[in-house]
């Protein structure tokens, strides 16, 4: 459609099947149209837009004139303007054909000098030729070709400021001396010069000046002063007040969760602390109840309440009127209220007693805070300072009953996998200690001892006489028992004999071949444990002692 201008008037047939393209470029079934630039143009763009006026149509689809045409001149600056006195080079010795006939110059004509016209011009005399001027070209936009300013210093005018200052000084300066030349310092010949040089008049010496621009003087130099809570420049007359500083930020801007302290902007106030998790000591800005509340502020609310009070007492106390008296009278109020206070408790103690009940620990003991510093490393060891005590349990500690000398679970037999005490090998709880025999019974009682007793059995097999063939059974049963129970316990006694030797060789040396040896011989292998299992007495079996009549 923006090439449409260019063809002029289209054919039924045409416009159809330009409006089919158009439709089928806007659902992308077709490729959109390209600019003079290769770009594509959105087939979404209305016909007033894409379409280019008659003045600037190029006959093929572009938007070229819905952009700023590129300006190839160059811009110049505002602050950009004419060097003046600057020269193109060296002036001429003698005058040049065509050249200004008053300065000598090329670069303009008599008619346009601004050299004063000489009585003589240089065409004539050939002497002080002005050198040329250096012709810039300054194409400046239109706001510099109006600028009134341009080109212009501050700095000069500054300059009449200064002259004015400097004069001002000298006739300070000059009064000071006439006074000092008086030869009496008595201040009432002093009045009389001031009123003499007032009755003169007019006829008084200009150069002091009348004693009413004496008085002028003197409120222009009260004037200079600045006024409290504004800045004032007395040469240009321009207040400007001490409102923020635009590089703070704004109590609205430090926060920005609209759920936090709110801020009222017909005041300019917020009265809550922005960042509740930032103490209000190291805060920006804590709101405005905390300036209100700190510092010297609860100190000045104090004083203007109880000037209220005493005003509706009758007395005559008023803080912007007097704020001294006020003062005073406050100071004095807390002084007599604190002598009260201290005689009353006196009173109340001397009559009830009870003092002992008003003297407390120190806070720092109260609340376990103390002024040792202490480091610890990341495993939890002391690197600097005092370790703290460590806590106790509410359970006794080091308490032995019954006689032992180790607690419970000191020591642990493998052979039955239970807990015990060290000191007697002794596995039941809360039992009486037996020292070094309950050890030494406990040894003896190990499944290793009992096989090494069954081996050293003789076997009644073979020791048996040969008339013995008619003895009964169970008579025979009972026997075996007893000689059997006999032999036991002489193996025990030669086991701790043995074991007696053994403790008074213990500081001997001995090979580790010897070693390995004794610590296999009391190794249980699985052969002698089934043997034992098969061939020992069970004595806790309740037909073991049953005789067959």
């Amino acid at each position: 459609m923006a090439s449409s201008s260019a063809v002029g008037k289209l054919s039924r047939e045409e416009f159809r099947r330009q409006k089919d393209l158009d439709a089928a470029r806007k659902a992308g079934t077709a490729p959109a149209a390209l600019d003079e630039e290769g770009k594509p143009i959105n087939p979404h763009i209305p016909q007033y837009i894409s379409q280019a006026p008659w003045y600037l149509d190029t006959g093929a689809p572009s938007l070229s004139h819905q952009r700023r045409p590129a300006d190839d001149r160059p811009t110049n600056k505002l602050d950009q303007w004419y060097d003046r006195s600057a020269t193109a080079g060296p002036a001429a010795k003698k005058y040049r054909k065509g050249a200004c006939e008053n300065c000598g110059a090329m670069t303009h004509k008599r008619q346009d000098c601004l050299e004063r016209p000489r009585k003589k011009g240089a065409k004539y005399t050939n002497k002080d030729i002005a050198p040329d001027e250096f012709i810039q070209q300054m194409e400046g936009g239109y706001d510099a070709k109006r600028d009134r300013w341009n080109r212009y210093d501050p700095a000069e005018h500054k300059k009449i400021y200064d002259e004015y200052e400097a004069i001002e000084a000298e006739r300070q300066r000059l009064r000071e001396e006439e006074i000092d030349k008086q030869t009496t310092t008595d201040m009432a010949a002093v009045r009389k010069v001031a009123k003499a040089g007032k009755a003169d008049g007019k006829g008084g010496d200009p150069d002091f000046g009348s004693s009413d621009e004496e008085d002028a003087d003197e409120d222009k130099y009260a004037d200079a002063a600045d006024a409290v809570g504004q800045k004032m420049d007395t040469k240009t007359r321009i207040t400007v007040r001490n409102l923020r500083i635009r590089e703070d930020t704004a109590k609205y801007l430090i926060n920005l969760d609209p759920s936090s302290a709110y801020y009222d902007p017909k005041t300019r106030s917020m009265r809550d602390n922005p960042l509740q998790n930032v103490p209000p000591e190291e805060a920006q800005f804590a709101g405005d109840n905390f300036l209100r509340y700190s510092g010297e502020a609860p100190e000045v609310q104090e004083l203007q309440l109880f000037a209220w009070q005493s005003a509706a007492r009758g007395n005559d106390v008023h803080l912007n009127a007097n704020p001294t008296q006020g003062q005073l009278l406050h100071t004095a109020y807390k002084e007599k209220k604190e002598e009260l206070r201290d005689s009353s408790k006196v009173s109340v103690l001397a009559k009830y007693g009870g003092e002992q009940y008003l003297e407390t620990a120190p806070k720092e003991l109260l609340q376990g805070q103390t002024e040792e510093y202490v480091e610890y490393s990341r495993t939890g060891h002391v690197i600097h300072g005092k370790e703290r005590a460590k806590a106790r349990s509410k359970y006794p500690e080091d308490v032995y009953i019954n006689n032992h000398t180790s607690v419970w679970g000191s020591w642990y037999d493998t052979a039955s996998s239970t807990w015990g005490y060290a000191c007697c090998h002794s596995v039941v709880h809360i039992s009486y200690c037996t020292g070094e025999a309950g050890k030494q019974a406990s040894a003896a009682s190990s499944a290793q001892n009992l096989l090494l007793s069954n081996s050293s059995q003789p076997d009644d097999s073979t020791s048996k006489p040969p008339g013995s063939g008619g003895v009964d059974k169970g008579k025979q049963r009972k026997t075996d028992v007893d000689v059997e129970a006999e032999q036991s316990k002489l193996s025990e006694e030669r086991k701790r004999k043995a074991r007696t030797n053994e403790g008074d060789d213990r500081f001997n040396k001995k090979s580790k071949a010897e070693e390995v040896l004794e610590s296999k011989k009391f190794d249980v292998t699985e052969e002698e444990l089934e043997r034992y299992r098969r061939e020992r007495n069970r004595m806790e079996d309740p037909m073991a002692n049953y005789l067959d009549d």
